[in-house]
C-alpha cells in the first residue's frame, strides 16, 4: 500500500512539472489609463462625470484597467499626474485646459509616456489633443433658445472668461440671433465651476433681468443655474452630457460634449494598435464630437423641428454663420 502511494505521488508530482514546462498559456496583457480629472473633480455632473463614463465603457467592453486622480487629494495637477506616470499607466490623460500646464510639465520629465491631453493643444510630441468644436454644439443649443423665448431675452453662464468658454457664448449667441435677430442674449462668467450656489444667483438676476431660457457652461455652477430655472418656471438648456434629470421640468435639451466617445474611442485604438493620433484631433458635429440630447419638456411643432434640423445640417457643413 505505501508502495502504491509513493508512485502515485510520484506520478503527480511528474505531472505537475510536466505542465510548468510545457505550459505556454500567458494572461493576457491588460491596458492600463490614468485619468487627472478636471478641477471639480467626480460628482460634476458634467465634464469628469461623462469621462469617467467612457473610462467605466472602456473597462467593461475593452479589458482596461484605469486609476484617477482627483485635485482635492493631489493639491497639484503636476502631482497626480506625476503619481499616475509612475504608477505605470500606459495612457496618461488630462482633463480640461486647466491641466495643460501642469501636464507639458510631466511630458518633458517622461519623454518616452504618452500623454493625452483633453480641450487644449500641445505642441508637445507626446501628448495627443483631443479638442471640441464647442461652438457647433451651441449653436444648435441657441437655435432653440431662440425659438423658445418669448421675451425676446436669454441667458448665457459661462464657468470663466477665457477662450474655451468663449466659444460656447459665440456659438450660442450665433444660434440665437440666426432664428430670432432681435433677441437680446445676456453673458455672465462665474470664475467658478463648482459653486451650484453661485450659479442660482446669477440665473436669478438674469430672469430678474427678463431672461426666459437659459444657457449654462459652467459645470457644477451651472447645475445651480438648470435648477434656479426650474424654480421659476422658466426653461433651461444643459452642457457636456443630458442633464434633463437635474431639473426636469426646466432643461429642454443640452449640448452634449462627448468626452466619453472621445476618450473610448481613443483607447479602443491603443487597445488594437498600441498607438494614439499624432497631433491634434478636433471633433464637431460630423465627427460625433458634439450634439443636442432630445428635446424634452417642450414638444416642437413640425415647422420648429425643421429649422432645427436646417439649421444643423449647415453647421454639420461649415456655413452656419
Amino acid at each position: 500500500m505505501k508502495k502504491m502511494i509513493s508512485l502515485l505521488m510520484a506520478f503527480v508530482l511528474l505531472l505537475a512539472a510536466g505542465c510548468s514546462q510545457t505550459s505556454s498559456f500567458q494572461p493576457k496583457e491588460r491596458i492600463k489609463v490614468g485619468i487627472m480629472l478636471s478641477d471639480v473633480g467626480l460628482g460634476d455632473q458634467s465634464f469628469s462625470d461623462s469621462a469617467f463614463k467612457g473610462l467605466m465603457k472602456a473597462r467593461d467592453e475593452l479589458g482596461i484597467f484605469f486609476d484617477y486622480r482627483e485635485l482635492k487629494e493631489t493639491e497639484t495637477y503636476e502631482k497626480g499626474l506625476t503619481e499616475l506616470v509612475e504608477a505605470g499607466n500606459d495612457l496618461v490623460i488630462g482633463l480640461g485646459f486647466m491641466v495643460q500646464q501642469d501636464l507639458e510639465k510631466v511630458a518633458k520629465k517622461y519623454p518616452k509616456q504618452q500623454f493625452v491631453l483633453i480641450d487644449a493643444v500641445s505642441d508637445l510630441p507626446n501628448i495627443t489633443s483631443i479638442t471640441f468644436k464647442e461652438d457647433e454644439g451651441s449653436f444648435l443649443a441657441g437655435v432653440v433658445a431662440g425659438m423658445l423665448t418669448k421675451t425676446n431675452n436669454v441667458g448665457f453662464v459661462g464657468g470663466a472668461d477665457v477662450p474655451l468658454i468663449r466659444k460656447f457664448a459665440n456659438g450660442f449667441i450665433q444660434g440665437v440671433k440666426a432664428v430670432k435677430p432681435e433677441a437680446n442674449v445676456q453673458e455672465v462668467y462665474a470664475g467658478n465651476f463648482g459653486d451650484d450656489k453661485l450659479g442660482a444667483q446669477i440665473a436669478k438676476q438674469m430672469i430678474a433681468n427678463g431672461a426666459d431660457v437659459l444657457y449654462a457652461a459652467a459645470g457644477f455652477t451651472g447645475v445651480g443655474v438648470l435648477r434656479e430655472a426650474e424654480m421659476n418656471k422658466k426653461y433651461a438648456i444643459g452642457v457636456d452630457s443630458d442633464q434633463y434629470f437635474y431639473a426636469e421640468k426646466a432643461v429642454v435639451t443640452s449640448m452634449l460634449k462627448n468626452v466619453d466617445v472621445a476618450l473610448y474611442t481613443v483607447i479602443k485604438q491603443y487597445v488594437e494598435t498600441k498607438e494614439v493620433p499624432k497631433g491634434t484631433v478636433q471633433l464637431g458635429l460630423k465627427e460625433n464630437g458634439v450634439d443636442l440630447a432630445p428635446i424634452r419638456v417642450v414638444t416642437f411643432t413640425p415647422e420648429q423641428q425643421a429649422t432645427l434640423e436646417k439649421w444643423k445640417e449647415k453647421a454639420t457643413n461649415g456655413i452656419a454663420k
